[in-house]
């Protein structure tokens, strides 16, 4: 992959640092080829992997910088030295004058690492929107880091012990959540967050969070001039320096094809538009891609992805991914960029960000409702209301009952808990699917405790903000960004999310709740303003997405049912999961509903996939 990597305070050879920079550099270049950039000093070094114009490394006078990214300056300073001196040399520049400033004077998507070999200290940044991620581990005076996981483990100070807690956080999430991490030791920086080592500590802040300021004040006509500007700013400047040609994802939904009918628009010719496609009921909604293309005219482009595909991919996106990822979406992500990448395309353009800033998630309608019940008089629910659906004579039988019983009981859970309500290992059970010795080394509440922290950031203001800045997290930056920046890394392809510039994070936040969600109507203002642009049947369309029909086909297609029976077998001799939830799950959950179940055969097929794949090259044990 592309990325950054490198370490301080362990003292070696510059001939010998130089050859360990280069081992922990090459799993970051092994997907795409990118070329790799080093600078090693006696106590330290740092590589980048990358193409050129996403590469920005300087050593000089003891201090090395390395950026990754298509970063920016917003600063005037800053953009005049870096005009003058390089991009490299600006920052460092900037560093010597205040470290807790750079980060601030930069925008767009980057890892940033500065290391100082005359005093040992180090500085790690991130993008706000942790586009690029960056991880560490301290080792008593010796800082490790790295864009992947398994640069880290490379370095001999840091070699990889998988923790039960990132394994069990995997399972609940189908990902690994940040700050944590699978290895013992390591942590990963949260998006808008940068890190000084200093003395042999490691301090940790927040040089940017979302910050909500609703304005009531604005028509909607200024708004949507505003809103289009910045579409149309992101796009052209997502596509700036990517060489032969651009290419958009199109779902057929109204993210991806707001980009595609924006590419057209600033590109002045017909954008090249990539969609999948699957031969499973339920699942294909080509159909929507396809109005989307002819509306805007784009030069449109479709692969159907088949079981076949689907098992000729899987050990390859368990070795792409540095952390156990298991939402299966990564694969037709994969094959669309893929089939763009022989194209000729060499950045795709992806509409993630828009549901997380503008609302437009089911959940949200959904917990709009059962926040309604917080409004009602806590003596009355609990005199009145809840005891008469407890005891209401034969109310097992009526459905208004049940169904009024359900909400109550579903209601009274405190958010953000309330979102875990169908959580699938929840479902099960995890002393029914962990082992014993497992879950000694777990803590079961980890999952919930991170939503909370997470949720509690952002107390003072409405219930679909908290949500959106939940989201900017757990669904944007720790699940969808990593889905589709891995995706498209296997395929040798770049990407960029146009939605997710600062100036459309900071535009979204000043709308009001309502414009967001409007009682029951999601992203009621971006609809709005894409009114007219965008065809009537996708602003109406229900959300789907790249989802993929694994558990439908798992039930039909042999060489998925081989690579799925092969992999649980395999990570039942881990001692991870118990042997008998394992056959109850293939054997009866898995016929009584493909789609549901299917979900975990595919979660814990990966994880053990990814295991293998880390058994096999590094020898990191789940132990």
């Amino acid at each position: 992959m592309s990325g950054v990597c490198g370490w301080i305070g362990h003292g070696a050879s510059a001939a010998d640092n130089r050859a360990l920079i280069e081992t922990m550099a090459a799993p970051m270049a092994r997907f795409d080829g990118s070329a790799v950039q080093a600078a090693a000093g006696q106590r330290g070094a740092v590589a980048v992997a990358a193409s050129a114009q996403l590469t920005h490394v300087l050593q000089r006078d003891g201090i090395t910088v390395a950026l990754w990214g298509p970063a920016r300056a917003r600063d005037g300073l800053l953009a005049q030295q870096a005009e003058a001196d390089g991009f490299a040399a600006a920052l460092l520049q900037a560093y010597k004058r205040d470290p807790a400033a750079v980060c601030p004077q930069l925008t767009g998507a980057f890892s940033l690492a500065i290391i100082d070999d005359n005093t040992g200290e180090a500085m790690l940044a991130i993008d706000r929107m942790g586009i690029q991620p960056l991880a560490f581990q301290q080792v008593g005076d010796t800082l490790v880091f790295g864009s992947s996981a398994d640069a880290i483990i490379r370095h001999p100070a840091t070699p990889g012990a998988i923790d039960h807690q990132g394994i069990y956080n995997y399972v609940w999430f189908h990902m690994v959540p940040g700050p944590g991490a699978v290895y013992r030791g390591q942590e990963r920086l949260l998006p808008g967050e940068y890190l000084r080592f200093k003395n042999g500590k490691v301090e940790r802040q927040r040089y940017w969070q979302i910050e909500f300021t609703e304005r009531h004040d604005r028509p909607f006509a200024e708004l949507k001039e505003e809103f289009l500007k910045h579409l149309r700013d992101g796009v052209r400047e997502a596509g700036e320096g990517a060489g032969t040609q651009i290419g958009a994802f199109l779902s057929g939904g109204t993210d991806s094809s707001s980009i595609a009918g924006i590419l057209t628009q600033v590109g002045g010719k017909p954008a090249d538009t990539y969609s999948i496609g699957f031969e499973a009921e339920g699942y294909d909604e080509m159909e929507y891609a396809r109005l989307a293309s002819r509306h805007f005219g784009t030069k449109h482009h479709e692969y159907y992805v088949t079981p076949q595909d689907v098992a000729a991919a899987i050990p390859q996106i368990a070795a792409v991914f540095d952390q156990p990822f298991g939402n299966a979406s990564a694969v037709p992500t994969f094959y669309c960029a893929q089939m763009a990448r022989k194209d000729g395309v060499t950045r795709m353009l992806g509409g993630d960000g828009g549901d997380e800033l503008f609302g437009g998630n089911e959940r949200y309608a959904k917990q709009h409702i059962f926040a309604i019940y917080d409004q009602v008089p806590g003596v009355l629910r609990s005199a009145l209301l809840e005891p008469t659906l407890k005891h209401f004579p034969g109310g097992e039988q009526i459905k208004l009952i049940r169904k009024a019983r359900s909400y109550v009981e579903q209601a009274s859970v405190p958010m953000p808990d309330r979102l875990e309500t169908y959580n699938l290992l929840g479902h099960y059970g995890p002393a029914k699917v962990f082992t014993d010795d497992f879950l000694a080394g777990a803590d079961q509440d980890g999952p919930v405790k991170s939503l909370r922290r997470t949720y509690a950031e952002q107390q003072h203001t409405a219930l679909i903000n908290r949500m959106l800045a939940l989201d900017l997290k757990i669904t944007l930056a720790d699940n969808d960004l990593p889905k589709v920046t891995k995706g498209c890394e296997l395929a040798g392809m770049e990407v960029a999310f146009p939605f997710l510039s600062d100036e459309m994070t900071a535009f979204s936040a000043t709308l009001t709740a309502k414009q967001k969600l409007n009682g029951q109507k999601l992203r009621y203002f971006f609809k709005e303003a894409m009114r007219g642009i965008l065809p009537d049947e996708i602003i109406t369309k229900q959300k789907h997405g790249f989802g993929l029909p694994f558990g439908v086909w798992l039930q039909k297609h042999q060489v998925l049912q081989q690579l799925a029976g092969d992999s649980l077998s395999d990570l039942r001799k881990r001692k991870i999961v118990r042997p008998e939830f394992l056959d109850l799950l293939v054997s009866q959950h898995l016929n009584e509903h493909a789609g549901y179940h299917g979900t975990m055969v595919w979660v814990l097929m990966m994880l053990e996939q990814w295991l293998k794949q880390r058994d096999q090259h590094v020898g990191a044990r789940a132990a």
